[in-house]
């Protein structure tokens, strides 16, 4: 739900700029406090799993999440959506950043990536089914009902979730949750996500850009030094001196980022190459799609065979579609477009389970909370970040084309279609620095399975 939540409210911006009669920039901020709130929170609700128990905290945002919904059908405004989406994320934190370590609790190592898998693949088939279930409940019954469509899912799930989801022991000894390092690793995530989408509106020379970024990496430095001097710091830093773990970690935020070539691929196919938007959009459903079916199956495997080998054949997979939508013209056919996608989709699905399983592997039990926030803090950041930078690559490859500047729905074909090219170009080179990274990873494995230390599970 809460991953659906993202993509299905998307497509009902244009309808609430209409119907609470506000303007664009406002309705986004309906997306964006929503995001913000996800992204910043994070941690901090990871943390709380630690401390009292995975079970109690995700519970507790499934039913803020299912609040926040109703909220959200029923608010008056522009201000008090956005108010209500913020609330909302509240509850999605505490759910994203809990969802893998109950997971991991819950199965044994040998089940993990299967396990894993199932998520993975519920996760992109949310992506998928967002903007069409979006267009078709705001046709049937308008645009509140993209909200209040999750009580009756939230309730069910509510009650699965008490009936199902195991009790988790508390932390061990006195809990204390560090408040100052929470603040300014919200600051830090905050500034970040405000710069980047400053940046994306007027530019990343912009003063106030630059400032916000500033910011970020200012509290970041700040986080950095009250986590290494408390005694139960939000985030054990220890954690990454594994070098395996921080491997993984880094290279699910690579192939996050790489994803965001996606934000420019409705320009190519809606003004290159004249499909409509919902032909556009069931274009794109390719890469969610295939994520969808080959994440089980990814997540099997690894359990069969190891995390590695199945992770380093994503990437490859990953950075073979990347490339081959580099190579993408005007004049490509249908099947061209699907054959260069699919291998990004069939990539993610068969790298994100094994290597989120071998991220939980690698983790203490008495951390398997922070790791999973981790997971997921990767997964949000590399959004995040990969979008605007993909954007400003797609746009200043259109502008550099261009003898002056145009509207980008009078932009020849050809253009759009360079803009695209370098957008991929970028996205195929960071699979490749995420696949170098794998096999690195794969050798340290390797070589630790020689040394009689302990596999990743």
């Amino acid at each position: 739900m809460a991953t659906i939540d993202v993509s299905i409210v998307n497509i009902s911006l244009p309808t609430l700029v209409r119907s609470l009669d506000t303007d664009f920039p406002t309705a986004q901020w309906v997306a964006l406090a929503y995001t913000l709130v996800i992204t910043s929170l994070m941690l901090a609700a990871a943390r709380l799993g630690d401390m009292l128990g995975v079970r109690k905290p995700y519970l507790l945002g499934l039913g803020l999440f299912t609040l926040g919904s109703l909220l959200c059908g029923l608010a008056p405004t522009a201000g008090w959506l956005i108010a209500f989406r913020a609330f909302q994320g509240l509850g999605a934190a505490l759910m994203q950043a809990l969802g893998v370590a109950i997971v991991t609790l819950t199965f044994p190592p040998s089940q993990r990536g299967r396990a894993l898998g199932v998520v993975g693949g519920i996760v992109a088939i949310g992506l998928a089914l967002g903007p069409p279930l979006g267009g078709l409940v705001i046709g049937l019954w308008g645009w509140r009902w993209v909200f209040l469509v999750n009580l009756p899912l939230g309730l069910v799930a509510w009650f699965l979730s008490v009936r199902f989801v195991p009790p988790t022991p508390p932390g061990a000894g006195e809990q204390r949750f560090d408040m100052a390092g929470a603040c300014a690793l919200m600051a830090c995530l905050v500034c970040y996500s405000l710069g980047l989408t400053w940046g994306q509106i007027q530019g990343f020379d912009h003063a106030l850009t630059l400032v916000l970024l500033a910011v970020a990496l200012a509290a970041l430095a700040g986080f950095v030094l009250l986590e290494l001097r408390h005694p139960q710091p939000m985030v054990d830093l220890t954690l990454f001196k594994d070098p395996l773990f921080s491997l993984n970690l880094i290279m699910s935020l690579i192939s996050f980022i790489q994803l965001g070539g996606v934000v420019v691929v409705p320009f190519f196919l809606e003004l290159a190459q004249g499909y409509t938007t919902m032909q556009a959009g069931l274009l794109m459903m390719t890469v969610p799609v295939g994520m969808g079916l080959v994440s089980p199956w990814a997540g099997w495997l690894s359990d069969r065979y190891g995390p590695r080998g199945i992770s380093l054949l994503g990437l490859l997979l990953l950075s073979l579609g990347s490339y081959g939508m580099s190579t993408l013209h005007p004049e490509v056919s249908l099947w061209g477009y699907m054959l260069r996608a699919t291998p990004i989709g069939l990539g993610m699905g068969l790298f994100q389970s094994p290597n989120n399983s071998a991220i939980m592997g690698r983790a203490p039990r008495h951390r398997v909370g922070q790791a999973s926030g981790l997971v997921s803090l990767a997964r949000t950041l590399g959004n995040t970040s990969g979008l605007p930078l993909m954007g400003a690559i797609f746009t200043h490859g259109v502008l550099s084309h261009l003898p002056s500047p145009l509207a980008i729905t009078q932009t020849p074909p050809q253009v759009l279609a360079a803009g695209l090219r370098g957008a991929y170009q970028v996205a195929t080179l960071l699979a490749l620095l995420a696949t170098g990274l794998a096999l690195w990873a794969w050798f340290l494995d390797r070589a630790a399975s020689r040394g009689g230390h302990q596999r990743v599970e």
